[in-house]
């Protein structure tokens, strides 16, 4: 028996999968003990080493650069998704002039890292007499690069739906905008709702990049804090914490996600409509939820 990307294991082969992965897990805990004794051996789970979290002013400060961290994320996961949109529907055009320049911008703003855009945005636009705040600064890389990796997801979602949804909805009589935002878009976003939430974890982790222009965030705190000695320089306990802290809003994402994706399967939409009736169902349906 076999599937269409790889043959089917058998018995003997499901054995050695099985004591693979049994392998490899017990390396990966193997190096996460020892990595654990190291910090213990050197101290860094000593007591004197965690007292700087029972500080209230450490507490609260805590909270607030958390609040920056998730303002800084939420600002730019939706830009992202506009820009990200917009970039699309541009790449989706027939007319070159319009398709030629977004097909640039996604290629240019997907091949700089992030971490050096962030940089230029802050420190190189002030030569040309632009001067970006930190969270502006953060943002608008966040937005540019994370925005051009949701316009190819989202190009990509347009492009697997059936042929025949848009030429049933050219034939209602319908313009490409309105095909494009009425018919295709929604269902796309649909399809690709995983890969969206993937991407937007992706985002939130890279606020932490702030810190190299000095945003009050997570990471810039958990340095500050690490280099204190009157806390005992605890660079290691901070960033445990902070880790935790990003740790925990990765996965509260994904459980969002995963409610997203259960709530479209019990959704009675339809997903992949072929003739013209049906066209005219959906169009109406996500024209009154609009």
């Amino acid at each position: 028996m076999s599937s269409v990307l790889f043959d089917v294991p058998g018995p003997k082969a499901r054995v050695r999968h099985r004591l693979l992965a049994v392998v490899g897990l017990l390396a990966v805990l193997g190096v996460l003990g020892f990595i654990g004794y190291r910090f213990y051996d050197s101290g860094q789970f000593e007591p004197r080493m965690w007292e700087w979290l029972q500080y209230e002013t450490v507490q609260l400060e805590l909270l607030t650069r958390l609040g920056n961290t998730l303002k800084a994320f939420a600002v730019a996961a939706v830009l992202a998704v506009l820009f990200g949109a917009i970039l699309a529907a541009g790449r989706l055009s027939e007319h070159a002039v319009w398709r030629a320049p977004a097909t640039v911008v996604v290629e240019i703003f997907r091949a700089i890292p992030l971490l050096i855009m962030i940089f230029i945005l802050y420190n190189g636009l002030p030569a040309v007499d632009v001067k970006l705040s930190p969270f502006v600064a953060v943002v608008v890389g966040l937005t540019l690069y994370n925005g051009s990796v949701l316009a190819e997801v989202f190009r990509a979602g347009v492009l697997s739906l059936p042929r025949g949804q848009a030429e049933a909805a050219y034939a209602l009589g319908m313009r490409k905008t309105q095909v494009m935002v009425l018919v295709l878009l929604p269902q796309a976003l649909r399809a690709m709702l995983p890969t969206i939430i993937s991407q937007l974890v992706v985002l939130l982790k890279d606020t932490a990049l702030g810190f190299i222009i000095a945003y009050p965030e997570l990471l810039d705190y958990a340095k500050y804090i690490g280099s204190q000695g009157q806390f005992g320089r605890p660079l290691v306990p901070t960033t445990i914490v902070v880790a935790a802290m990003y740790i925990t809003l990765c996965l509260l994402l994904t459980r969002v996600a995963v409610w997203l994706e259960k709530r479209n399967r019990r959704s009675k939409k339809v997903v992949a409509p072929e003739n013209k009736d049906e066209i005219e169902k959906v169009v109406l349906t996500n024209a009154s939820g609009l």
